[in-house]
């Protein structure tokens, strides 16, 4: 592992010029970063996504492209609009127009992918040139070049052999000599064509060229300092946490917790390369480093809430004394792609939850099920996690959890399958006041 540093920043870590140069100073100040991988501005990805929909008129369409290019144009402004920066950046917001009127005559998830990804091309563009009106011998790098995936338009799965192949060839001689700047959150199909990696794509991206370059390692730069014991808009009282393991972060990104989406651990665990999140605004207040092991590991770290949850019960007689049924069941979730989150069961019927399980559920999925069990199906649920150590090993942890409650009704508990977990369900209205309470008893200042 050489000393490399790979430092990742967000949408709100390059909203404009100004943000922008706060990233640059944070990547001034440490010489052994080398690669530098950037998100869209803040709010530019959505409107993309909104324009890739093909759902509004010519009306809308321009409003939100107006909308575009003040944000970029803002920024060219603050760079004196140098000409061939210039030209390229409109030469980019041109080619979304394009893209933008056939969306809105034949969308596609491929067509997507092509038009969301020019945020990412337009922000690091955007930034190398500040970088050098800075003196920082930068360059531009298409991670196109060295990102490639499958075909899986929005959600594509990286070739793991070929992007570390292809790193070595391509990217890391660049990163010995002077600071690369790159995109998170896009690759390229087999066939060339441009591709995105879904939710978290930015940070996930990162790692990967972390881990692709040996790097020592990836500092994620948001806008809060650190990992929380729980999000400090839901409980004041909530703090910065130094220093977490893999196991703890990984848990609190699966189950909740936005400030680390859970692919951008995998990598980090493989290599045990160190994580360092941080805030680009406030750089001086430090932040939270996830590594193997802490010398810390309390029994309970951190609180989680994740949203929008459905929780599927499937009955059926022929379950009782008998097998295969669990098979036939995920094995219809795997054929549609969707991830189950918690399980449990009885004699009869199993229950599971999703994640935003009522967009996945299709008719053809229900109608499928359908055929083996009776299924009911609930919503306007949030799932909540206790993160800690040795939690399943620890007497009282459940009756802590339940006094600190009251009578809250609990519609689904999972406890035991992990030391660092205890998860349950609870009406979407209720959440809030349950991680507060959970937070005053269980994690006081």
């Amino acid at each position: 592992m050489n000393q490399t540093v790979v430092a990742k920043f967000g949408g709100t870590s390059v909203a404009d010029a100004d943000a922008m140069s706060r990233c640059a100073a944070i990547l001034e100040q440490n010489p052994d970063t080398r690669l530098a991988v950037l998100s869209a501005s803040s709010g530019v990805t959505n409107l993309l996504v909104a324009l890739a929909s093909g759902n509004h008129g010519p009306a809308e369409r321009e409003q939100m492209l107006q909308q575009l290019t003040a944000i970029e144009q803002g920024i060219l402004d603050s760079l004196q609009r140098p000409e061939m920066l210039t030209r390229h950046i409109e030469d980019i917001l041109n080619h979304i127009r394009e893209l933008a009127d056939s969306a809105a005559i034949s969308p596609t998830k491929a067509l997507s992918d092509e038009i969301v990804a020019q945020g990412e091309m337009m922000s690091t563009k955007l930034f190398v040139e500040l970088l050098r009106s800075r003196g920082t011998d930068a360059v531009w790098f298409d991670v196109r070049k060295v990102m490639r995936t499958d075909d899986r338009f929005s959600r594509a799965t990286p070739d793991l052999a070929t992007l570390k192949a292809e790193v070595e060839k391509e990217l890391k001689p660049l990163c010995d000599k002077q600071l690369v700047v790159t995109q998170g959150f896009i690759g390229a199909a087999p066939d060339g064509r441009t591709t995105t990696l879904g939710r978290g794509g930015s940070d996930f991206s990162a790692a990967l060229l972390t881990e692709a370059l040996n790097a020592s390692a990836v500092q994620i730069w948001t806008d809060v300092p650190g990992i929380y014991t729980t999000d400090p808009r839901l409980v004041s009282e909530a703090r910065a946490i130094p220093e977490i393991s893999f196991s703890e972060a990984s848990e609190m990104a699966t189950f909740g917790a936005k400030v680390l989406h859970p692919a951008t651990l995998q990598p980090a665990v493989r290599c045990q390369i160190p994580v360092f999140v941080g805030s680009s605004r406030a750089p001086e207040e430090g932040g939270t480093w996830i590594r193997n092991s802490t010398p810390s590991q309390p029994l309970f770290r951190a609180l989680a809430l994740r949203r929008n949850q459905v929780l599927l019960t499937l009955t059926s007689q022929s379950m009782f004394q008998a097998h295969g049924f669990l098979a036939e069941v995920f094995g219809i979730l795997a054929k549609h792609k969707i991830s189950v989150d918690l399980i449990t069961t009885s004699e009869i019927s199993v229950s599971l939850t999703l994640d935003a399980g009522a967009e996945l559920l299709t008719e053809e999925v229900k109608t499928e099920l359908g055929r083996h069990c009776h299924l009911k199906v609930e919503d306007g649920l949030a799932l909540v996690a206790l993160i800690g150590n040795r939690m399943s090993e620890s007497g009282g942890t459940a009756s802590r959890v339940f006094q600190a409650i009251g009578d809250v009704n609990i519609r689904m508990i999972c406890y035991g399958a992990s030391p660092h977990n205890f998860c349950f369900l609870v009406e979407e209205d209720k959440a809030t006041q349950v991680i507060a309470d959970l937070h005053k008893e269980l994690l006081p200042a």
